[in-house]
């Protein structure tokens, strides 16, 4: 799966969040000054050839909906930051939470518990 620009995963998330969509109804989730009609447009199409989204015909225009949830994209994006950042190895992602102290040793005992209970199913 494609990694996602800021401006695909934003739009992205009005779909995992709204549901299906007309590219014209996502103009109405944006502030003055909103992006133009044809940007969003390319952006959605870009989404689709990516596999993200997919479309309903209705006529000439087209309702977009999610193709891959929101959890297929977390997991798929852990995935690739775990390969490119920490070749493959979570315990090197443990490893720098723990240096970084972003998690605590009570937060890393729950953790170890979760997994344990997790392999006892």
């Amino acid at each position: 799966m494609k990694g996602l620009t800021a401006k695909e995963e934003e739009i992205m998330n009005y779909f995992w969040l709204k549901g299906p969509l007309f590219v014209k109804e996502l103009l109405d989730f944006y502030d003055e000054p909103k992006p133009h009609f044809n940007t969003l447009s390319t952006i959605v199409r870009g989404l689709e050839e990516k596999g993200y989204l997919s479309h309903k015909a209705y006529g000439k225009t087209y309702q977009y909906y999610a193709a891959v949830s929101e959890e297929e994209f977390r997991k798929s994006t852990l995935k690739q930051v775990v390969r490119k950042y920490f070749n493959n190895s979570y315990l090197g992602v443990v490893s720098s939470l723990i240096e970084e102290e972003d998690i605590s040793l009570n937060e890393l005992k729950e953790l170890i518990e979760k997994v344990e209970r997790g392999h006892e199913a």
